[in-house]
């Protein structure tokens, strides 16, 4: 049965080439094998439509006696499928393959690959104090404690920014949902309780607009992810000015043609991880105050739902209703990868080929314990060996960095797909994720 789902394993140089299995280390694949059939045991439950598995193994940094640097090894599959309903809601007569390109909605990643990213490459420049106050920037966010709020607090979630709200019942566009943030009361005092807080990312994100003079998603494409060579990076990935094509007409068809593509045109088309078909448990947070959220608004003062099947499009509420796409806290897409080559900076101290990103002081500040598994940004989750960090995302979506085994962990999932169960809520992917992790690091033999 696991036949039918995992696709051909793919294990290669990042050059490209490929490597045959007698220069593998023995035991990286049969770990990495034993990962996979545990994700394609998820997808044949039904639990997740399909995923992508990926671990990107760094040598040692060569010695003074080396000639050549050695490229990372990479091991990835993909499994099951990236979408299986159409744009209204019924089921693909052909359900759309997963494939090791796939693009995800990698949600909250985004606070790490996107804003704490760029947040970086300013304080490496000296453009931005972390422990001065925000205000210092954005001189409007001030009055009940906020002139105290600093970029660090922004970053470890100690902002006292409340954790989440629809914004997009009170703004449209990015600059009224960020006068709504300013203006919206602090849940706790700056520098105390630690929050994760998306409304303190979404601030972050404008901080980083206003320091740099240039919109988020242009400052992380010039200053990384053009420099890396990612090109599936970014966020709006429809936008018909983007060098990427418009979504796949086998399952959002075009409103003046609804014929199926050519074979060519199909080939040239980006797959996309479909998400959920509009926003039911976020509706819910907002609709029954026994689901958890204590939202104080009329929850019929606003009815913009989506009620089509998500795809190429953020599946975050505030960030596509209030910020067009583009914040601080959601809204990135990416493949695997891309993304491992992104967050692999952090292993490299910085450094891609001939380039250097940020500082190797940078990246260390960037990793430091602040306590209660976090660093400036990123998380450190206690499931995995010591040091390691990475970042979870709502739609189902991973990405680890375990230094003491230089290498990348991705688990990218569209577990959102097969709609919300009898509670209202999606799959708990947490226990796979920790399984994936514990198996690809050796993590249970120490």
């Amino acid at each position: 049965m696991i036949a039918t789902i995992v696709g051909v394993l793919s294990v290669a140089t990042l050059a490209g080439q490929g490597c045959s299995s007698d220069t593998l280390e023995s035991e990286r694949l049969d770990r990495f094998r034993a990962a996979e059939r545990e994700v394609a045991a998820w997808i044949e439950r039904g639990e997740l439509a399909g995923a992508v598995l990926l671990a990107r193994h760094y040598p040692d940094p060569p010695g003074p006696w080396s000639r050549r640097e050695r490229l990372p090894l990479e091991m990835s599959s993909a499994l099951g499928h990236a979408s299986a309903f159409r744009f209204d809601g019924g089921r693909l007569d052909e359900p759309v393959p997963m494939t090791a390109g796939t693009i995800f909605d990698l949600a909250s990643i985004t606070k790490v690959a996107a804003t704490t990213m760029s947040t970086m490459a300013l304080v490496d420049r000296g453009l931005v104090d972390l422990d001065a106050p925000v205000a210092d920037h954005l001189p409007d966010f001030t009055g009940g404690g906020r002139e105290r709020i600093t970029a660090r607090h922004l970053l470890t979630h100690r902002s006292g920014l409340a954790p989440w709200w629809p914004v997009y019942y009170h703004a449209e566009d990015p600059d009224a949902a960020y006068a709504f943030v300013h203006r919206h009361p602090l849940a706790g005092i700056p520098g105390a309780e630690r929050r994760y807080s998306d409304l303190g990312f979404m601030l972050l994100g404008r901080l980083v607009e206003t320091v740099s003079g240039k919109p988020l998603d242009r400052f992380a494409f010039e200053e990384l992810y053009r420099p890396l060579g990612l090109r599936a990076t970014g966020f709006r990935p429809l936008d018909r000015g983007s060098a990427w094509q418009p979504n796949d007409p086998r399952i959002r068809p075009s409103p003046a043609d609804d014929r199926p593509p050519s074979a060519e045109t199909a080939r040239s088309l980006p797959v996309f991880a479909a998400t959920s078909r509009g926003n039911p448990f976020e509706r819910r947070m907002v609709h029954d105050p026994a689901f958890g959220y204590r939202i104080d608004l009329d929850p019929l003062a606003w009815n913009g739902w989506r009620e089509y099947t998500l795809v190429g499009e953020v599946n975050d509420g505030n960030g596509f209703h209030a910020f067009g796409g583009v914040a601080g806290h959601a809204g990135l897409f990416s493949t695997a990868g891309e993304l491992a080559t992104l967050v692999g900076l952090m292993l490299t101290a910085g450094r891609y080929r001939d380039r250097r990103f940020f500082g190797s002081e940078t990246v260390r500040e960037f990793l430091e314990d602040t306590g209660e598994g976090q660093a400036l940004g990123w998380q450190l989750p206690d499931y995995a060996p010591p040091a390691s960090f990475g970042h979870t995302g709502f739609t189902g979506t991973l990405v680890l960095a375990v230094p003491a085994r230089r290498m990348v962990i991705v688990l990218l999932t569209n577990r959102q797909h097969a709609g919300v169960g009898a509670d209202g809520r999606y799959p708990d992917i947490g226990p796979l994720q920790r399984k994936v992790v514990e198996i690809l690091t050796d993590t249970a033999a120490g």
